[in-house]
């Protein structure tokens, strides 16, 4: 679920906060970015747990229509074909899904308004009419439905948006890694699927490596930031420190520490994805400064000595 990417991302929003923290509290700053990371599980279980609750939602709907006064043959006899979907059945049954909703204590239970109210909005929909009155009861098609539901309604559900944001102050930053990983676990998965199927997405692809990658690169921007602020500016020739926006200074530093301690990374990476980030967090002009700024140090640094890289294809 977490690419190098997005741990460098939660690494670079961990150190702006302690750059601007006047007490510089390193622990506290550590200790909060792992809390983040850990409770990004806690986001993705809870939204499997929401698609879950539509067709909660969709089966209480059906037992009220039959007990109406009034009950026309369609509250009688409702169309079962969404709250009977496979996918349903399978993430139900599924012995791991449940234990972390157990573990996690997570429910949708008091937010059943919630859920209703956007059920109403997928039930009007053409795509839901569709689905229950068309096609050939494919488990393709249940994936489909969902995936399109999710795309569609889930996604940018506002009053979700507020939700999760009362609930933890991390989650609407993970919201999006979170969402695509849902989608791929309802894409992946199997009209064969048992309950001790393994069908959840792991948060990290080498759990050791990625853990030990992204406390390092924060310990070691931290306890080198001298170190890097001055190799910094002697490649930035007619600029004071102050001049240099926060931001751009960070990625700066990150970028540096990850070239000179990380041996197994290619230089390349490490530039591009600086490139990248500042993109998304800095000015419209920190990509080129960041660019010369880092490609110029790159290249003294290795003549140096202070840049080494090992492995196949790690030259430059």
């Amino acid at each position: 679920m977490l690419n190098r990417r997005y741990i460098r991302v939660k690494v670079f929003q961990a150190l702006y906060k302690y750059y601007q923290s006047e007490n510089k509290d390193f622990v506290a700053v550590e200790k909060e970015l792992m809390v983040s990371i850990n409770r990004i599980e806690e986001l993705y279980v809870y939204m499997l747990l929401f698609v879950l609750e539509l067709r909660d939602v969709a089966q209480k709907k059906h037992v009220s229509g039959k007990e109406k006064r009034l009950a026309t043959d369609e509250d009688l006899n409702p169309n079962t074909r969404f709250v009977e979907n496979k996918v349903f059945k399978i993430l139900d049954q599924n012995i791991e899904f449940k234990k972390l909703v157990e573990q996690k204590k997570l429910s949708w239970y008091l937010e059943e308004s919630m859920v209703k109210k956007l059920f109403n909005k997928i039930q009007e929909s053409e795509i839901y009419g569709k689905y229950l009155y068309t096609g050939n009861g494919t488990f393709k098609e249940d994936q489909e439905i969902l995936t399109r539901i999710y795309k569609k309604f889930i996604w940018e559900y506002e009053l979700l948006h507020h939700h999760i944001e009362g609930k933890s102050i991390y989650w609407m930053d993970d919201l999006a890694i979170v969402n695509v990983a849902v989608l791929k676990t309802i894409s992946n998965m199997k009209d064969t699927d048992q309950p001790e199927s393994n069908i959840l997405s792991d948060l990290f692809k080498d759990e050791e490596d990625d853990r030990d990658f992204l406390k390092q690169l924060l310990a070691k921007t931290v306890a080198n930031d001298s170190l890097y602020e001055d190799q910094i500016m002697s490649a930035a020739k007619n600029w004071e420190v102050d001049r240099i926006a926060i931001l751009d200074m960070i990625l700066m530093k990150m970028g540096l520490c990850e070239m000179q301690n990380f041996k197994s990374i290619p230089i390349k990476v490490s530039l591009n994805e600086y490139i990248e980030l500042s993109k998304d967090y800095s000015t419209p002009k920190s990509k080129t400064f960041i660019n010369g700024i880092l490609d110029k140090l790159a290249g003294q640094l290795k003549t140096s000595g202070d840049i080494v890289k090992t492995g196949r294809g790690l030259v430059g």
